[in-house]
């Protein structure tokens, strides 16, 4: 049995505690600026929603590590830097799949997909070519550095091969052409933007995670 969270939104439709990550989505999906995180108990949730969000969403632990349930700052080289932040989420794994990705320094969502039936590491694949494929059509946009903390998707893209075991059958066939479609834009593109690793242990969640955690 899945173990309950508790979902925080300080900043959404509407705001409070939510037990179960559908009736939280509702608050926040499409909200610019929403604001939540999800916690293990309610005693946490409820001493959360009564303090400033940033006391969790950026809090340094005293030996500078990740603690539960905090985010550290990454250094403003990075947060500043003119790059792109992909995530992926999957509700199980195979399961409803979706990525994203955002403008690093002010974090404004760039490009949202899904949800549809997958994996995680297909989304964090997915993304990372998506955000390839805007870059090189944005003239605006060249020089852009991608961030990702998918060591696998970033191996994938760098091989240029989605390399995953997901079953192909009627329910994946649509996906398994968007991923064809992927591969063929890497062989086609030998010159890519910059990709580097998101350090989540030094840095927190990156800024296009999805929150479920």
């Amino acid at each position: 049995m899945a173990k309950r969270k508790f979902y925080v939104v300080w900043n959404g439709l509407k705001t409070g505690i939510f037990t179960s990550w559908s009736d939280c989505e509702r608050q926040v999906k499409g909200v610019e600026g929403a604001c939540y995180k999800s916690f293990d108990t309610r005693e946490e949730a409820e001493r959360a929603y009564a303090s400033h969000p940033s006391e969790y969403i950026f809090r340094k632990t005293a030996r500078g590590k990740r603690g539960k349930n905090s985010t550290l700052h990454c250094p403003d080289s990075v947060k500043n830097s003119n790059a792109i932040a992909v995530d992926a989420a999957c509700s199980g794994n195979p399961g409803l799949m979706e990525y994203r990705g955002v403008y690093l320094p002010n974090e404004q969502q760039l490009f949202h997909f899904g949800p549809t039936y997958g994996t995680n590491n297909i989304g964090e694949f997915l993304a990372i070519v998506h955000a390839m494929a805007l870059i090189d059509k944005n003239k605006d946009w060249k020089g852009m550095a991608i961030y990702s903390d998918s060591r696998n998707a970033i191996k994938w893209v760098t091989e240029g091969k989605c390399k995953t075991r997901l079953v192909r059958d009627a329910q994946t066939e649509e996906l398994y052409q968007l991923i064809a479609r992927a591969e063929q834009w890497l062989a086609t593109h030998l010159l890519r933007p910059s990709l580097y690793k998101w350090n989540t242990e030094e840095w927190g969640e990156i800024p296009a995670d999805f929150g479920r955690k």
